[in-house]
């Protein structure tokens, strides 16, 4: 493109701001139905956030909720009260460093009495001006009244897959995967994470050459399971668009001439687009045996309904329906939460589980990463960990796992014992 004119530079806009989403739950009905109740709750928590409040408008609705609207010189906040379900939506955006959203929307939470507050912070203006790139941020779930947050240097990609929200970002580990708002892995942490997945279970099998791996995107559990010796690696996970964007961009797990290959099924790892719940119905329906089965998903959901499609793949019916398709000496293993006293709800429900199952089950509670892994064997073992051990050599290197790791990780801790 030509031109007859030179423009000007236009300097770049010189703001970046925060913008609190979050949820208040838990709130007494009487209060939220009050709109000056909810608003002197608002101005306290503006005040202690050092807002600078220009105008304040509210209204009531018949027969119940209350709209509080705050005009800024930062930007703006609002609070939608529901007292029929003893919560308020809140918004609260401000630029510049003089006001503090997330501070606002903690007292505006201690000001009304909830129980709970939720909340998601999205930088605003990021990238517009020279001090405000990689000041974006994953605000990551731990568990109730918990949170984590990663400083994001640079998005490499961002969007919504068929199945879930996908971001491929520059951490302070490196290259890192978030998958609906929760970090899978990280170019830093991720070869620890796998071994503790997958190793012990690749132990403890008699036998090695077919292996079906359910999730893991990044593909490392299927390249750890040809280190090992499989001769036949069936890949199964029902995100094509996660996979192969971590394959583009992830410097870890397959590579996407690996990934090509193995889409074609050319080599010993086959991957297979499909939904694993449906993927083992039909294997055993067809009479095909795996010697171990490895079931690598994101979190067990904790909402009584929540509709995530994975969440059916941590109950007992599923490990019935991996263990349908063991061959003798076979195993399952699967990703089984976290050992932490103030998250294992569902390292405590997969333990209970996984002894309905398997005679024989050897838990690996990482003590180089935050998750606890279980593998079970359909026959009973005598001393598991001694038997795993004992097949250290089938790996010619590993990085975070030998003996004395393997009789460490085989104790639940003790809240989950008892």
């Amino acid at each position: 493109m030509t031109t007859s004119a030179v423009t000007p530079a236009v300097p770049a806009p010189s703001f970046a701001g925060r913008h609190v989403l979050a949820e208040l739950r838990g709130v007494s009905a009487a209060l939220l139905g009050d709109d000056a109740a909810v608003t002197r709750a608002l101005r306290t928590a503006l005040d202690a956030g050092g807002a600078t409040v220009l105008d304040v408008v509210a209204h009531r609705f018949e027969p119940q909720g209350t709209t509080v609207l705050a005009l800024l010189a930062e930007s703006h906040a609002s609070v939608h009260a529901y007292p029929e379900a003893g919560a308020a939506f809140v918004d609260v955006f401000t630029c510049g460093e003089h006001a503090d959203p997330e501070r606002i929307v903690e007292v505006l939470g201690r000001e009304v009495g909830a129980v709970e507050v939720r909340a998601q912070i999205v930088a605003r203006g990021a990238g517009l001006a020279p001090d405000a790139v990689g000041q974006r941020e994953v605000d990551e779930p731990l568990a109730e009244g918990m949170r984590r947050r990663w400083r994001i240097d640079e998005v490499l990609f961002r969007g919504r897959t068929e199945w879930q929200d996908m971001i491929v970002a520059r951490t302070a580990q490196g290259i890192s995967l978030f998958c609906d708002g929760e970090r899978q892995s990280t170019e830093q942490t991720q070869l620890v994470y796998h071994e503790a997945l997958a190793v012990p279970p690749l132990l403890l099998a008699d036998r090695l050459d077919r292996v079906l791996v359910v999730g893991s995107s990044e593909g490392v559990v299927s390249q750890l399971a040809v280190t090992a010796g499989a001769s036949v690696v069936d890949h199964v996970d029902i995100d094509t668009e996660c996979v192969r964007r971590c394959a583009e961009l992830l410097p870890y797990g397959y590579s996407p001439t690996e990934l090509a290959a193995a889409e074609a099924h050319e080599g010993p790892v086959r991957v297979h687009y499909a939904d694993g719940w449906e993927f083992l119905a039909a294997a055993a329906e067809r009479g095909d045996r795996y010697d171990v089965v490895i079931v690598d998903l994101p979190d067990e959901p904790v909402e009584v309904d929540d509709p995530a499609q994975h969440a059916r793949l941590y109950g007992t019916p599923f490990l019935e329906r991996c263990a349908a398709v063991l061959a003798p000496g076979g195993v399952v293993n699967t990703q089984a939460g976290c050992p932490t006293v103030w998250r294992n709800d569902t390292l405590k429900r997969m333990s209970a589980r996984f002894s309905s199952v398997f005679p024989t089950v050897l838990p690996y509670c990482s003590d180089e990463h935050e998750w606890a892994y279980l593998t079970g064997r359909l026959d009973v073992v005598e001393d598991p960990v001694a038997l795993a051990a004992s097949r250290l050599s089938r790996f010619p290197t590993l990085t975070s796992v030998d003996a004395e790791a393997l009789l460490r990780g085989s104790i639940l801790p003790f809240a989950v014992r008892h």
